[in-house]
Protein backbone atom coordinates (compact mmCIF):
# COMPACT_ATOMS: atom_id res chain seq x y z
CA UNK A 1 0.00 0.00 0.00
CA UNK A 2 1.39 3.59 -1.01
CA UNK A 3 1.91 6.16 1.42
CA UNK A 4 -0.82 8.13 0.12
CA UNK A 5 -3.44 5.33 0.32
CA UNK A 6 -2.14 4.87 3.86
CA UNK A 7 -2.49 8.48 4.92
CA UNK A 8 -5.37 8.62 3.51
CA UNK A 9 -7.02 5.43 5.15
CA UNK A 10 -6.03 7.34 8.71
CA UNK A 11 -8.07 10.69 7.18
CA UNK A 12 -11.07 8.38 6.58
CA UNK A 13 -11.21 7.33 9.79
CA UNK A 14 -13.21 10.30 11.28
CA UNK A 15 -15.87 10.02 8.46
CA UNK A 16 -17.56 13.26 9.79
CA UNK A 17 -14.39 15.41 9.30
CA UNK A 18 -14.30 13.50 5.76
CA UNK A 19 -17.58 14.62 4.66
CA UNK A 20 -17.15 18.20 5.56
CA UNK A 21 -14.13 17.99 3.59
CA UNK A 22 -15.36 17.02 0.67
CA UNK A 23 -18.83 19.19 0.95
CA UNK A 24 -17.11 22.50 1.33
CA UNK A 25 -14.28 21.63 -1.62
CA UNK A 26 -16.91 20.94 -3.99
CA UNK A 27 -18.99 24.09 -2.77
CA UNK A 28 -16.32 26.02 -3.92
CA UNK A 29 -15.82 24.10 -7.16
CA UNK A 30 -19.73 25.05 -7.91
CA UNK A 31 -19.03 28.81 -6.95
CA UNK A 32 -16.25 28.01 -9.22
CA UNK A 33 -18.83 27.06 -12.44
CA UNK A 34 -21.41 29.45 -11.56
CA UNK A 35 -18.92 32.32 -12.22
CA UNK A 36 -17.26 30.96 -15.16
CA UNK A 37 -20.70 30.51 -16.63
CA UNK A 38 -21.45 34.08 -16.11
CA UNK A 39 -18.55 35.16 -18.10
CA UNK A 40 -19.66 34.36 -21.87
CA UNK A 41 -16.18 34.68 -23.10
CA UNK A 42 -14.80 32.02 -20.26
CA UNK A 43 -13.27 29.33 -22.75
CA UNK A 44 -11.71 32.02 -24.60
CA UNK A 45 -9.45 33.26 -21.51
CA UNK A 46 -8.73 30.16 -20.75
CA UNK A 47 -7.16 29.81 -24.27
CA UNK A 48 -5.54 32.95 -24.28
CA UNK A 49 -3.73 32.47 -20.62
CA UNK A 50 -2.55 28.90 -22.09
CA UNK A 51 -0.93 31.10 -25.30
CA UNK A 52 0.35 33.80 -22.59
CA UNK A 53 2.03 31.69 -20.58
CA UNK A 54 3.20 29.42 -23.29
CA UNK A 55 4.89 32.74 -24.34
CA UNK A 56 6.17 33.84 -21.07
CA UNK A 57 7.56 30.28 -20.22
CA UNK A 58 8.84 30.21 -24.11
CA UNK A 59 10.80 34.24 -23.71
CA UNK A 60 11.80 34.19 -20.24
CA UNK A 61 15.18 35.48 -21.12
CA UNK A 62 13.60 38.51 -22.64
CA UNK A 63 11.46 39.04 -20.45
CA UNK A 64 12.82 38.52 -17.23
CA UNK A 65 15.68 41.14 -18.34
CA UNK A 66 13.19 43.59 -19.13
CA UNK A 67 11.74 43.48 -15.52
CA UNK A 68 14.61 43.72 -14.05
CA UNK A 69 15.43 46.46 -16.41
CA UNK A 70 12.18 48.31 -15.19
CA UNK A 71 12.05 47.36 -11.58
CA UNK A 72 15.29 48.76 -11.20
CA UNK A 73 14.46 52.01 -13.07
CA UNK A 74 11.79 52.15 -10.25
CA UNK A 75 13.94 51.83 -7.14
CA UNK A 76 13.99 48.30 -6.48
CA UNK A 77 16.89 46.11 -6.32
CA UNK A 78 16.69 42.72 -7.92
CA UNK A 79 18.71 39.61 -6.85
CA UNK A 80 18.85 36.35 -8.63
CA UNK A 81 18.56 33.05 -7.06
CA UNK A 82 19.43 29.76 -8.77
CA UNK A 83 18.05 27.48 -5.85
CA UNK A 84 16.49 27.33 -2.45
CA UNK A 85 20.35 27.41 -0.58
CA UNK A 86 20.75 30.93 -2.39
CA UNK A 87 17.42 32.40 -1.73
CA UNK A 88 17.03 32.01 1.86
CA UNK A 89 20.85 33.24 1.86
CA UNK A 90 19.41 36.46 0.09
CA UNK A 91 16.76 37.02 2.19
CA UNK A 92 18.92 36.75 5.34
CA UNK A 93 21.30 38.56 4.06
CA UNK A 94 19.25 41.77 3.43
CA UNK A 95 17.50 41.68 6.54
CA UNK A 96 20.91 41.04 8.70
CA UNK A 97 21.97 44.47 6.66
CA UNK A 98 18.99 46.06 8.27
CA UNK A 99 19.57 44.39 11.51
CA UNK A 100 15.61 43.26 11.51
CA UNK A 101 14.61 40.74 13.94
CA UNK A 102 11.15 40.37 13.39
CA UNK A 103 10.08 39.49 9.50
CA UNK A 104 6.16 39.72 8.78
CA UNK A 105 5.37 37.62 5.73
CA UNK A 106 2.61 37.26 3.57
CA UNK A 107 1.44 34.78 0.36
CA UNK A 108 4.26 32.82 -0.66
CA UNK A 109 3.85 29.43 -1.39
CA UNK A 110 8.22 30.02 -2.68
CA UNK A 111 9.01 30.39 0.45
CA UNK A 112 7.07 27.19 2.31
CA UNK A 113 8.66 25.46 -1.30
CA UNK A 114 12.35 26.51 -0.06
CA UNK A 115 12.00 26.31 3.31
CA UNK A 116 12.14 30.12 4.56
CA UNK A 117 10.76 29.90 7.83
CA UNK A 118 12.66 27.39 9.66
CA UNK A 119 15.86 28.63 8.15
CA UNK A 120 15.47 32.38 9.57
CA UNK A 121 14.07 30.97 12.22
CA UNK A 122 17.40 28.92 13.03
CA UNK A 123 19.56 32.28 12.69
CA UNK A 124 17.33 33.95 14.90
CA UNK A 125 15.00 36.05 13.21
CA UNK A 126 11.45 35.81 14.06
CA UNK A 127 8.49 35.00 10.81
CA UNK A 128 5.31 36.23 11.74
CA UNK A 129 2.98 34.78 8.76
CA UNK A 130 0.07 37.48 8.65
CA UNK A 131 -2.34 35.34 6.46
CA UNK A 132 -5.13 34.15 9.13
CA UNK A 133 -5.01 30.37 7.50
CA UNK A 134 -1.26 30.41 7.40
CA UNK A 135 -0.91 31.53 10.73
CA UNK A 136 -3.29 29.38 12.48
CA UNK A 137 -1.09 26.43 10.85
CA UNK A 138 2.45 28.36 12.32
CA UNK A 139 0.91 28.49 15.59
CA UNK A 140 -0.20 24.80 15.46
CA UNK A 141 3.65 23.84 13.39
CA UNK A 142 1.48 22.09 10.65
CA UNK A 143 1.76 22.44 7.21
CA UNK A 144 -0.85 23.83 4.75
CA UNK A 145 -3.13 21.68 2.93
CA UNK A 146 -4.54 23.43 0.51
CA UNK A 147 -2.90 26.72 -2.22
CA UNK A 148 -5.75 29.00 -1.08
CA UNK A 149 -7.12 27.53 1.96
CA UNK A 150 -4.72 26.19 3.74
CA UNK A 151 -6.08 25.76 6.69
CA UNK A 152 -9.02 24.09 5.43
CA UNK A 153 -9.00 21.07 7.46
CA UNK A 154 -8.81 22.61 11.01
CA UNK A 155 -12.08 23.40 12.66
CA UNK A 156 -13.56 26.47 14.27
CA UNK A 157 -13.48 24.47 17.25
CA UNK A 158 -9.70 23.56 17.47
CA UNK A 159 -9.31 27.01 16.27
CA UNK A 160 -11.16 28.44 18.94
CA UNK A 161 -9.00 26.84 21.72
CA UNK A 162 -5.82 27.37 20.28
CA UNK A 163 -6.35 31.49 20.48
CA UNK A 164 -7.14 30.52 23.75
CA UNK A 165 -4.02 29.57 24.57
CA UNK A 166 -1.69 31.56 22.31
CA UNK A 167 -3.78 35.06 22.11
CA UNK A 168 -4.10 37.46 24.97
CA UNK A 169 -8.12 38.48 25.52
CA UNK A 170 -9.51 35.26 23.48
CA UNK A 171 -12.75 34.12 25.45
CA UNK A 172 -12.57 30.50 26.32
CA UNK A 173 -14.97 28.25 24.78
CA UNK A 174 -16.18 30.93 22.17
CA UNK A 175 -15.75 29.13 18.59
CA UNK A 176 -17.74 32.11 16.65
CA UNK A 177 -16.13 33.01 13.35
CA UNK A 178 -16.65 36.72 13.17
CA UNK A 179 -15.14 37.01 16.91
CA UNK A 180 -11.88 34.66 16.50
CA UNK A 181 -11.25 37.00 13.83
CA UNK A 182 -11.63 39.47 15.39
CA UNK A 183 -9.25 38.03 18.00
CA UNK A 184 -6.68 37.31 15.74
CA UNK A 185 -6.98 41.09 13.93
CA UNK A 186 -6.30 42.00 16.80
CA UNK A 187 -3.58 39.96 17.58
CA UNK A 188 -1.83 40.68 14.21
CA UNK A 189 -2.31 44.38 14.74
CA UNK A 190 0.16 44.53 17.18
CA UNK A 191 2.34 42.14 15.18
CA UNK A 192 2.48 44.38 12.16
CA UNK A 193 3.39 47.78 14.39
CA UNK A 194 6.37 45.57 16.01
CA UNK A 195 7.76 44.33 12.60
CA UNK A 196 11.11 45.44 11.20
CA UNK A 197 10.03 44.14 7.50
CA UNK A 198 7.67 42.93 5.19
CA UNK A 199 7.64 39.99 2.97
CA UNK A 200 5.45 38.72 0.41
CA UNK A 201 5.57 36.80 -2.74
CA UNK A 202 3.99 37.64 -5.69
CA UNK A 203 0.83 36.16 -8.09
CA UNK A 204 2.38 37.92 -10.94
CA UNK A 205 5.64 39.93 -11.88
CA UNK A 206 5.13 42.52 -14.90
CA UNK A 207 7.54 42.75 -17.30
CA UNK A 208 6.83 45.82 -18.97
CA UNK A 209 6.20 47.90 -15.86
CA UNK A 210 8.82 46.15 -13.23
CA UNK A 211 6.27 45.58 -11.10
CA UNK A 212 4.91 43.13 -8.86
CA UNK A 213 1.05 41.98 -8.00
CA UNK A 214 -0.41 40.14 -5.12
CA UNK A 215 -3.98 39.37 -5.01
CA UNK A 216 -5.40 38.77 -1.73
CA UNK A 217 -8.92 38.29 0.01
CA UNK A 218 -7.58 39.63 3.91
CA UNK A 219 -5.45 42.37 2.79
CA UNK A 220 -2.66 41.58 5.14
CA UNK A 221 0.02 41.89 2.30
CA UNK A 222 -0.69 45.51 2.39
CA UNK A 223 -0.85 46.29 6.28
CA UNK A 224 3.08 44.61 6.47
CA UNK A 225 4.40 46.48 3.73
CA UNK A 226 2.91 49.68 4.75
CA UNK A 227 3.35 49.03 8.92
CA UNK A 228 7.21 47.98 8.77
CA UNK A 229 9.10 49.95 11.16
CA UNK A 230 12.42 49.96 8.86
CA UNK A 231 10.17 50.65 5.61
CA UNK A 232 12.16 47.38 3.78
CA UNK A 233 9.90 44.92 1.79
CA UNK A 234 11.16 41.93 -0.14
CA UNK A 235 9.17 40.27 -2.70
CA UNK A 236 10.22 36.93 -3.93
CA UNK A 237 8.51 35.03 -7.01
CA UNK A 238 9.50 31.96 -9.08
CA UNK A 239 10.51 32.83 -12.61
CA UNK A 240 7.72 31.52 -14.00
CA UNK A 241 5.77 34.32 -12.64
CA UNK A 242 6.32 37.00 -15.12
CA UNK A 243 3.54 38.25 -17.56
CA UNK A 244 4.86 40.46 -20.49
CA UNK A 245 2.31 43.41 -19.84
CA UNK A 246 -0.36 44.57 -17.86
CA UNK A 247 -2.78 43.85 -20.51
CA UNK A 248 -1.84 40.29 -20.45
CA UNK A 249 -2.03 40.52 -16.20
CA UNK A 250 -5.83 41.49 -17.13
CA UNK A 251 -6.32 38.07 -18.74
CA UNK A 252 -4.64 36.28 -15.41
CA UNK A 253 -6.89 38.43 -12.85
CA UNK A 254 -10.12 37.69 -14.51
CA UNK A 255 -9.40 33.88 -14.39
CA UNK A 256 -7.54 33.73 -10.91
CA UNK A 257 -10.11 34.76 -8.14
CA UNK A 258 -13.27 32.91 -10.26
CA UNK A 259 -11.13 29.79 -10.51
CA UNK A 260 -9.59 29.48 -6.42
CA UNK A 261 -12.84 30.87 -4.70
CA UNK A 262 -15.62 31.57 -7.01
CA UNK A 263 -15.24 35.76 -6.63
CA UNK A 264 -15.35 37.73 -9.90
CA UNK A 265 -11.83 39.36 -8.12
CA UNK A 266 -9.89 39.40 -5.03
CA UNK A 267 -10.99 41.45 -2.49
CA UNK A 268 -7.43 43.39 -3.21
CA UNK A 269 -4.69 43.35 -6.00
CA UNK A 270 -1.90 45.33 -5.11
CA UNK A 271 0.56 46.11 -7.61
CA UNK A 272 3.88 46.82 -6.15
CA UNK A 273 6.37 49.37 -8.20
CA UNK A 274 8.70 51.28 -6.13
CA UNK A 275 10.12 51.73 -2.68
CA UNK A 276 8.47 53.60 0.30
CA UNK A 277 9.95 57.35 0.68
CA UNK A 278 13.30 56.50 2.72
CA UNK A 279 12.71 52.33 2.24
CA UNK A 280 14.05 49.81 -0.01
CA UNK A 281 12.33 47.21 -1.76
CA UNK A 282 14.30 44.12 -2.59
CA UNK A 283 12.89 41.66 -5.21
CA UNK A 284 14.05 37.96 -5.58
CA UNK A 285 13.82 35.43 -8.75
CA UNK A 286 14.12 32.32 -8.09
CA UNK A 287 15.04 29.45 -10.42
CA UNK A 288 15.06 26.46 -8.15
CA UNK A 289 14.65 23.93 -10.80
CA UNK A 290 12.25 25.87 -12.90
CA UNK A 291 14.56 26.22 -16.06
CA UNK A 292 15.69 22.43 -15.99
CA UNK A 293 11.77 22.03 -16.46
CA UNK A 294 11.88 24.03 -19.27
CA UNK A 295 13.96 21.53 -21.05
CA UNK A 296 11.21 18.54 -20.07
CA UNK A 297 8.66 18.37 -23.14
CA UNK A 298 6.05 16.36 -21.47
CA UNK A 299 6.33 18.19 -18.10
CA UNK A 300 6.96 21.76 -18.68
CA UNK A 301 3.75 22.77 -18.60
CA UNK A 302 3.38 22.93 -14.95
CA UNK A 303 4.95 25.88 -14.89
CA UNK A 304 1.62 27.47 -17.06
CA UNK A 305 0.17 26.75 -13.35
CA UNK A 306 -1.40 29.79 -11.39
CA UNK A 307 -1.58 28.38 -8.21
CA UNK A 308 -5.73 28.50 -7.80
CA UNK A 309 -6.41 25.06 -6.53
CA UNK A 310 -9.45 24.68 -8.53
CA UNK A 311 -7.83 21.19 -9.26
CA UNK A 312 -7.47 20.23 -6.20
CA UNK A 313 -11.36 21.73 -5.53
CA UNK A 314 -12.49 19.39 -7.83
CA UNK A 315 -10.49 16.72 -7.63
CA UNK A 316 -12.71 13.64 -6.25
CA UNK A 317 -9.08 12.24 -4.65
CA UNK A 318 -8.22 14.89 -2.94
CA UNK A 319 -11.12 15.81 -1.16
CA UNK A 320 -12.27 12.26 0.10
CA UNK A 321 -8.34 12.12 1.24
CA UNK A 322 -7.42 15.34 2.55
CA UNK A 323 -3.90 17.44 1.85
CA UNK A 324 -1.90 15.66 4.78
CA UNK A 325 -1.99 12.24 2.50
CA UNK A 326 0.07 13.68 0.12
CA UNK A 327 4.22 13.34 0.76
CA UNK A 328 4.83 16.46 -1.26
CA UNK A 329 4.55 20.19 0.28
CA UNK A 330 1.33 20.89 -2.23
CA UNK A 331 -1.21 18.03 -2.72
CA UNK A 332 -4.02 17.29 -5.53
CA UNK A 333 -3.22 17.02 -8.94
CA UNK A 334 -0.74 20.18 -8.98
CA UNK A 335 1.36 18.81 -6.13
CA UNK A 336 1.31 15.38 -7.48
CA UNK A 337 3.26 16.73 -11.14
CA UNK A 338 5.00 19.01 -8.92
CA UNK A 339 6.55 16.67 -6.47
CA UNK A 340 7.63 14.31 -9.33
CA UNK A 341 9.68 16.77 -11.06
CA UNK A 342 11.38 17.39 -8.24
CA UNK A 343 11.78 14.20 -7.03
CA UNK A 344 10.23 11.31 -8.75
CA UNK A 345 11.54 8.73 -6.95
CA UNK A 346 10.60 10.43 -3.30
CA UNK A 347 7.05 11.11 -4.29
CA UNK A 348 6.25 8.04 -6.83
CA UNK A 349 3.40 7.49 -3.85
CA UNK A 350 1.39 10.31 -5.24
CA UNK A 351 0.90 9.50 -8.33
CA UNK A 352 -0.69 6.35 -7.16
CA UNK A 353 -3.73 9.28 -5.77
CA UNK A 354 -5.49 9.87 -9.37
CA UNK A 355 -8.54 8.28 -11.29
CA UNK A 356 -7.79 9.82 -14.41
CA UNK A 357 -11.24 11.54 -14.20
CA UNK A 358 -9.86 14.54 -16.07
CA UNK A 359 -11.87 16.97 -14.10
CA UNK A 360 -8.79 18.65 -13.17
CA UNK A 361 -7.43 18.92 -16.82
CA UNK A 362 -10.98 20.60 -17.83
CA UNK A 363 -11.22 23.05 -14.95
CA UNK A 364 -7.55 24.70 -14.88
CA UNK A 365 -8.13 28.07 -15.93
CA UNK A 366 -4.56 28.06 -18.01
CA UNK A 367 -5.13 24.65 -19.56
CA UNK A 368 -2.56 22.60 -17.74
CA UNK A 369 -2.68 19.33 -19.15
CA UNK A 370 -2.33 17.59 -15.57
CA UNK A 371 -3.91 14.49 -16.01
CA UNK A 372 -2.27 13.76 -19.05
CA UNK A 373 1.53 14.64 -17.10
CA UNK A 374 0.14 12.06 -14.13
CA UNK A 375 -0.86 8.99 -16.89
CA UNK A 376 2.86 9.83 -18.43
CA UNK A 377 4.14 9.67 -14.65
CA UNK A 378 2.74 6.33 -14.67
CA UNK A 379 4.39 5.34 -17.38
CA UNK A 380 7.41 5.53 -16.33
CA UNK A 381 7.59 4.40 -12.89
CA UNK A 382 9.35 1.03 -14.38
CA UNK A 383 11.94 3.33 -15.23
CA UNK A 384 12.75 4.38 -11.57
CA UNK A 385 12.20 0.86 -9.68
CA UNK A 386 8.89 2.67 -8.60
CA UNK A 387 6.51 0.28 -10.00
CA UNK A 388 3.55 -1.90 -8.03
CA UNK A 389 4.70 -5.33 -8.42
CA UNK A 390 1.07 -6.24 -7.83
CA UNK A 391 -0.22 -3.36 -10.33
CA UNK A 392 2.04 -4.98 -13.18
CA UNK A 393 1.36 -8.28 -12.63
CA UNK A 394 -2.49 -7.36 -13.38
CA UNK A 395 -1.40 -4.97 -16.44
CA UNK A 396 0.10 -8.10 -17.63
CA UNK A 397 -2.38 -10.62 -17.13
CA UNK A 398 -5.04 -8.01 -18.72
CA UNK A 399 -2.82 -7.34 -21.60
CA UNK A 400 -2.70 -11.30 -22.22
CA UNK A 401 -6.46 -11.34 -22.38
CA UNK A 402 -7.64 -8.64 -24.53
CA UNK A 403 -4.40 -9.48 -27.23
CA UNK A 404 -6.28 -13.19 -27.14
CA UNK A 405 -9.94 -12.35 -28.32
CA UNK A 406 -10.94 -16.46 -27.65
CA UNK A 407 -9.47 -15.95 -24.46
CA UNK A 408 -10.95 -12.25 -23.62
CA UNK A 409 -14.96 -14.43 -24.95
CA UNK A 410 -13.88 -17.58 -22.42
CA UNK A 411 -13.46 -15.22 -19.75
CA UNK A 412 -16.37 -13.45 -20.16
CA UNK A 413 -18.65 -16.87 -20.45
CA UNK A 414 -17.46 -18.06 -17.47
CA UNK A 415 -17.19 -14.95 -15.25
CA UNK A 416 -20.76 -15.24 -13.73
CA UNK A 417 -19.50 -17.93 -11.56
CA UNK A 418 -17.60 -15.61 -9.56
CA UNK A 419 -21.35 -14.78 -8.15
CA UNK A 420 -21.67 -18.14 -6.40
CA UNK A 421 -17.84 -17.70 -4.89
CA UNK A 422 -17.86 -17.19 -0.68
CA UNK A 423 -18.42 -13.84 0.24
CA UNK A 424 -14.80 -14.29 2.22
CA UNK A 425 -13.12 -15.25 -0.68
CA UNK A 426 -13.74 -12.50 -2.36
CA UNK A 427 -13.84 -9.68 0.02
CA UNK A 428 -10.37 -10.11 1.41
CA UNK A 429 -7.36 -8.16 1.64
CA UNK A 430 -6.04 -8.82 -1.83
CA UNK A 431 -9.09 -6.82 -3.10
CA UNK A 432 -8.82 -3.37 -2.13
CA UNK A 433 -11.53 -2.50 -3.88
CA UNK A 434 -13.58 -4.87 -1.19
CA UNK A 435 -12.25 -2.48 1.25
CA UNK A 436 -14.79 -0.11 1.19
CA UNK A 437 -17.42 -1.48 -1.23
CA UNK A 438 -19.23 -4.80 -2.29
CA UNK A 439 -17.81 -6.14 -5.61
CA UNK A 440 -20.60 -5.75 -8.36
CA UNK A 441 -22.28 -8.73 -9.81
CA UNK A 442 -21.89 -10.02 -12.75
CA UNK A 443 -24.58 -10.46 -15.19
CA UNK A 444 -25.67 -13.33 -16.73
CA UNK A 445 -25.34 -12.28 -20.74
CA UNK A 446 -22.42 -9.69 -21.51
CA UNK A 447 -22.93 -6.69 -23.71
CA UNK A 448 -21.92 -8.41 -27.15
CA UNK A 449 -24.84 -11.02 -26.05
CA UNK A 450 -27.23 -8.11 -25.72
CA UNK A 451 -25.99 -6.15 -28.94
CA UNK A 452 -26.51 -9.65 -31.29
CA UNK A 453 -30.00 -9.97 -29.89
CA UNK A 454 -30.98 -6.44 -30.69
CA UNK A 455 -29.32 -6.46 -33.93
CA UNK A 456 -31.29 -9.74 -34.88
CA UNK A 457 -34.22 -8.37 -33.82
CA UNK A 458 -34.26 -5.13 -35.73
CA UNK A 459 -33.30 -7.58 -38.45
CA UNK A 460 -36.23 -9.60 -38.56
CA UNK A 461 -38.60 -6.81 -38.40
Amino acid sequence: MSKHAQQAKQFLRNKKQAAWHDETLWLVREKRDRMAHQVPEWEQLREAAHQLKQYSNSHLDTLLTQFESNATRNGAIVHWAKDAAEYCQIVEQILRDHNVKHLVKSKSMLAEECGLNPYLESHGIEVLESDLGERILQMLHRKPVHIVLPAIAVKKEEIGELFTREMEGCEPGNCDQTYLTHVARRNLRRKFIEAEAAMTGANFAVADTGECVVCTNEGNADMGTSLCTKRLQITAFGLEKIVPSRQALGVFTRLLARSATGQPSTTYTSHYRSPRQGGELHIIIVDNGRSRLLANPAHRQVLNCLRCGACMNTCPVYRRSGGYSYTYFIPGPIGINLGMVADPVKYKDNVSACSLCYSCQNVCPAKVDLADQIYRWRQQLRDTGSESKGKHLVSRGMKLMFEHPALYHTALRFAPLANHIPHFMVENALNAWGAEREMPQFKGKTFEDLYHAETKQRHDK
